[in-house]
Formats: C-alpha cells, sequence, structure tokens
C-alpha cells in the first residue's frame, strides 16, 4: 500500500527564510524517509497554500495526506486553522482523504536544539560566566498553551540549575527585556536567552532586539532545520498515517518523545573556557 502523502505544514511569513526552514525540513525528512512523497505547505502569508498542495495531489491521484503542523505550541492555529483547512481540503476533494498530526511543538525533544544553538550564541561572544536565562516564545492568548510553553522552560532551567523567566512575543508577555529585568532584580548579571522560534521573523528579531538592549550577553538562533526538527515531525506524521489506515484502531508506531527524553550532554551553569575555543 502506498503510504499517504506528507505535507509539512508552516505558519508562513513574508521574510523569505521562514519558507527555506521548512524546505530544509523538508530536505532532512528525505534523507531519512526518501520514499515519502513530501511536499511544503502554508497556512497564511505565502505559497503555497495547504488547498494549493492538496489541488496537486488529487490531480495525480493521491488518496491520502496527512498534514503535519510545524508549530511550537498547541494553540489558536493548531486549534482553529488547521482544523478548517483540514475542512476546506476535505470538501474540494472528496476522494483525497486528509488528517492533520499534533503540531511538532512543544516536544521536549526540541530543547536540545535549543542548548545547541545558545552554546553557539555563547561560544561566539566569548562568554565565560552565566547566572540566568530567559526562554524567548512566540506566545498565544490560549493561557494554556502558554503554560504548557512555560513547562518546557522550567524543565530546561531545571536541567542546567540556572533561575530563568520565559517570555512571550504576543499574548500576556512578558517581553525578553522585561524578563531579563525581572533577573537583574534578582542580582542576575549574565543572562542568556534560549529562542523557541522555528525560523527568523518579525517576532524572533523584535525579541532579540529588546533582549539586547536589555543587557542580555547572547541571544541564540532559531532553531531552523535541526534533525530533532525531522524527527519529531516524522514521528507526528507516522501515528496520523495508521490513523489513516483505521480510525478505530490506534496502531504501535515509532516512540513517541517524551520530557525523560531530553538529557542534553552538559549544563549551561558552568560556562568553561573550552566553550570558547
Amino acid at each position: 500500500m502506498t503510504a499517504p502523502s506528507f505535507i509539512l505544514l508552516g505558519y508562513g511569513s513574508s521574510d523569505p527564510r521562514v519558507a527555506q526552514v521548512s524546505q530544509e525540513i523538508r530536505t532532512g525528512l528525505l534523507a531519512i524517509r526518501p520514499e515519502l512523497d513530501i511536499q511544503v505547505a502554508f497556512l497564511d502569508h505565502c505559497s503555497p497554500s495547504g488547498l494549493q498542495v492538496a489541488a496537486k495531489l488529487a490531480r495525480k491521484g493521491v488518496t491520502e495526506a496527512v498534514f503535519v503542523p510545524l508549530l511550537l505550541s498547541d494553540a489558536f492555529h493548531a486549534h482553529v486553522e488547521v482544523p478548517a483547512l483540514i475542512e476546506q481540503v476535505q470538501a474540494a476533494y472528496p476522494d483525497l482523504r486528509v488528517i492533520a498530526s499534533r503540531p511538532i511543538g512543544p516536544e521536549a525533544q526540541l530543547l536540545s536544539v535549543i542548548d545547541r544553538r545558545l552554546r553557539d550564541a555563547l561560544r561566539s561572544k566569548r562568554v565565560s560566566e552565566l547566572d540566568g536565562l530567559v526562554f524567548a516564545a512566540a506566545g498565544s492568548s490560549d493561557v494554556r498553551s502558554n503554560a504548557i510553553v512555560a513547562r518546557r522552560a522550567r524543565q530546561w532551567a531545571t536541567h542546567h540549575r540556572l533561575p530563568c523567566v520565559t517570555a512571550f512575543a504576543t499574548g500576556s508577555g512578558p517581553t525578553t527585556a522585561e524578563a531579563i529585568r525581572t533577573l537583574r532584580a534578582q542580582g542576575r548579571r549574565h543572562i542568556a536567552v534560549g529562542s523557541w522560534f522555528l525560523a527568523p521573523g518579525s517576532f524572533f528579531t523584535r525579541q532579540a532586539e529588546l533582549a539586547y538592549e536589555a543587557g542580555a550577553i547572547a541571544v541564540s538562533d532559531p532553531m531552523g532545520g535541526e534533525p530533532e526538527i525531522a524527527e519529531v515531525a516524522l514521528t507526528r506524521y507516522l501515528v496520523s498515517a495508521m490513523d489513516l489506515v483505521d480510525l478505530d484502531t490506534p496502531a504501535e508506531v515509532a516512540e513517541v518523545v517524551t520530557e525523560e527524553d531530553f538529557t542534553p550532554v552538559r549544563h549551561l551553569s558552568v560556562v568553561s573556557d573550552s566553550l570558547t575555543a
């Protein structure tokens, strides 16, 4: 039986680097599973849209497809916009069975990417001391979604044995600047920011600017198309693909990563000379 088409569904942006990250993730997935038909689509701001990709698949005679949202939180886009897209596709192409997986975030496995990116940033700044962290995310008006992201931040901070404040670009805040001021009020002076963003864009850029203005010593780059992103996306696809086979019979597929699987190699609490070598 032919495997369902695999559609990476990004939110999209007028910034071309955002679409480029989706393509990088696709390339990483094809390196793992070259036999799969993997497409890229976007919810907004750039093309192709999910409906356009579905139309192409329908013309090719594809009968099943799985949308995997490249979203780092289970918020409005995942709960409203993605289901609305699925309804549109199903209505327009009734012979194409489609389903959406859970978004890739906030999976604990992705914290390893934050670590790697932040270590790169600290090394480039030749930082030798660190006593506070900010976990910067896009945020949402969905309180539950923000709470889940904040829980990931606490997990990250606990591992590194450093105080951490979660910052949100949207919603109720605080911003990265406000988070840094909170840590400074506690006597922290060497504060770095880990970026829970998939790609560069206006939210990330503004939060990075605010962080440096407030005295951050380093801000990590967005996660980009790192291997962990592809691995989580593939797991989401496999679970939902089996649901397409039989919606009433959940299948045992690839192991889902849990919080306990986040095991970075070493802590950020002591930034040694080897880090800047």
